[in-house]
């Protein structure tokens, strides 16, 4: 396997931990799902803080699965670490024997491993073949989408999953550049992002490269699309009581979350009845208001949690998961509905998390705040 490549700390390890830990205390096994292993730094620390918790790791990188069990080598009768996709989740966790889990978390994007080993063609900073999987046993590579993919494919990609506003300049560069030869450096591909882009436009936002690199990340390892099945997989999966924490690090996955979660939260009775309809109540309460950011601190000590937003959720018993709802609370909800347009049902309807606490429904505020 050979020496550690890169480092690892891992991102707001403290919240994350007093997230969980409520799930995971209930005496007797428990079960926790971390479902972007890495190198294992979240995963390690569960383990030392609950001896009786089982975890299923799961990890697309072989690489960053070989040193996790080395670094989770002490507590080998009680890990399952698998090779597999996060939305692989539910069967896993079938095929392992477990009926349900009590809690997972997901630390989305690009491992540190993946940042700092130069080969992997991740980092626009240094020189490497463009290859960008995670999973480097199939798929295709950076390489295959850059020298392939149309113009409108490519621009396209780099508009919807890089947010760059200059992506049809870019993907004419890079047609261009084709013409001449196949495009295999990270290094050229970042330099005909930095020459395509307007001089007053590199001056902000950092790298300029940094856009195009994510596009292709995403694109190579259908992130999104990955994310968009995982999310409610792992909601399904949770025992009563259990907890999700996801990790984002930029808007697209954070938006996949936070739908993801609004659609738990959420009412589905009519809105004017002065009392819930027995199973369309919310199935999950949020554990804090909108996303939380790293601290000032955190962010000084390690840079990567700068963009990191942290949402989490407890899914309810659907016996009593709506006991504790006062006359006041339904009356609330009734009074706000009067105010909205339509016809006061909120079937089809967006809640905006950020500004919303609880369920976007009642007046119930997460453990965060």
């Amino acid at each position: 396997m050979g020496e550690l490549r890169g480092t690892h700390v891992p991102v707001l390890l403290e919240r994350c931990l007093e997230l969980l830990a409520p799930a995971l205390d209930r005496g007797g096994r428990t079960v926790h799902v971390d479902a972007t292993l890495g190198l294992a730094g979240h995963a390690e620390a569960v383990l030392q803080r609950h001896p009786h918790t089982v975890l299923i790791g799961l990890d697309r990188d072989t690489e960053a699965l070989a040193h996790a069990r080395v670094r989770l080598a002490r507590f080998a009768d009680r890990i399952h670490l698998e090779h597999a996709v996060y939305d692989e989740l539910p069967e896993v966790v079938e095929r392992l024997g477990y009926p349900g889990v009590d809690s997972a978390l997901f630390d989305l994007g690009v491992s540190s491993l993946q940042l700092d080993a130069p080969d992997r063609g991740f980092a626009y900073a240094q020189d490497a073949p463009l290859d960008m999987r995670m999973d480097q046993t199939r798929g295709v590579t950076a390489e295959e989408v850059v020298n392939s993919y149309s113009h409108p494919d490519l621009a396209r990609v780099l508009r919807v999953y890089g947010e760059e506003k200059f992506a049809g300049r870019i993907a004419s560069a890079i047609l261009r550049e084709r013409e001449r030869g196949r495009i295999t450096s990270s290094a050229r591909l970042a330099e005909l992002v930095r020459e395509s882009i307007p001089a007053p436009a590199r001056r902000t936002g950092g790298h300029p490269a940094k856009r195009t690199f994510q596009a292709l990340r995403i694109e190579v390892n259908r992130e999104l699309a990955v994310l968009e099945t995982a999310l409610p997989a792992a909601l399904d999966k949770l025992n009563v009581g259990g907890r999700l924490v996801v990790l984002s690090y930029h808007s697209l996955e954070d938006r996949l979350t936070k739908q993801a979660l609004a659609d738990r939260v959420r009412s589905k009775g009519p809105v004017d009845l002065p009392v819930e309809l027995p199973g369309s109540g919310p199935t999950f309460r949020l554990l804090s208001r909108g996303a939380e950011l790293a601290g000032e601190a955190e962010v000084a000590a390690n840079p990567r949690a700068a963009s990191v937003r942290l949402r989490a959720a407890e899914r309810l018993d659907p016996a009593t998961g709506q006991q504790g709802r006062t006359d006041r609370e339904r009356s609330g909800r009734r009074v706000r509905a009067m105010h909205q347009p339509g016809t006061g049902s909120t079937r089809g309807s967006t809640v905006d998390l950020e500004s919303t606490p609880g369920d976007g429904r009642t007046d119930e505020q997460g453990e965060g705040t």
